[in-house]
């Protein structure tokens, strides 16, 4: 059975963020992921993970000002060398917390550019990363994102992302599975993942509609997590969904999917 990661962006959001990382430990978790790790010290983080025996499993490259709803710098021409800049931070931090893969978000598409010139933008920006990451020995993933709950966003399907991911040319550049997105995007989860697995070295979840926990929606995830290990995936299961009440009170999940 794959290993579950509790997504500390979006689980026990009810204390501080640095305190997420006991509680995650306590509810069994034994890996973790999140947004970002910038607005905090790196040692801090890392004293949070050793006190907690936990792995760290993932975060993301810079992505602009969150605050201001940017979702990612990648596609944008016009912040390349803010990229670059953040590839490096990243990297500093990663190296300090052991985290072995960093997940790029393409962004908001600007407006006004046309198609070949964000594509080429993002591509490169893909390949420059791919490449500094392979020297520090980490893995680059990018994630497809589904356009309803962000409009406008670069990257919103797997067959992009597998042409995006040949014309970036890495062997260091793999795939994100987002499950609650790629419902809404796609569907035909089982196929996709089984056809792409060696393209795919992270999956998330969350249930649809309503991005809550598994058990709340349509998808049948107590099949996709067998189907996930019938295929031999490996990599980590992130949960970033929304708890319907709170994170302790919809664990059961877990159990009730086998994922325990």
């Amino acid at each position: 059975m794959p290993r579950f990661a509790a997504n500390l962006s979006m689980l026990f959001t009810e204390v501080d963020f640095l305190d997420r990382f006991a509680a995650a430990a306590e509810a069994g978790f034994s890996g973790v992921e999140y947004l970002f790790p910038y607005d905090f010290a790196v040692e801090e983080i890392k004293a949070r993970l050793d006190a907690n025996q936990l792995e760290q499993v993932l975060f993301n490259l810079p992505a602009g000002d969150w605050g201001k709803g940017e979702r990612g710098i990648a596609c944008h021409p016009d912040r390349v060398e803010e990229f670059r800049a953040g590839v490096d931070k990243a990297i500093a931090y990663a190296k300090v917390l052991g985290n072995k893969q960093i997940n790029c978000l393409a962004g908001i598409r600007p407006q006004g550019l046309d198609c070949a010139t964000v594509e080429k933008t993002f591509v490169d920006n893909l390949r420059y990363a791919a490449d500094k990451l392979a020297g520090a020995g980490i893995r680059l993933v990018m994630e497809a994102i589904n356009t309803r709950d962000i409009p406008g966003f670069y990257l919103n399907n797997t067959q992009q992302a597998l042409d995006i991911r040949d014309k970036v040319g890495s062997t260091n550049l793999y795939l994100q599975y987002d499950i609650y997105h790629m419902q809404i995007m796609e569907g035909d989860l089982a196929r996709t993942v089984e056809s792409n697995l060696a393209a795919i070295n992270h999956v998330q979840l969350a249930d649809n509609p309503g991005r809550n926990e598994p058990g709340t929606g349509e998808i049948n995830y107590r099949f996709l997590f067998e189907h996930l290990d019938r295929i031999g995936y490996q990599g980590w299961i992130g949960c970033e969904y929304k708890p319907a009440t709170t994170t302790a009170a919809g664990l059961g999940w877990m159990k009730a999917h086998n994922a325990i």
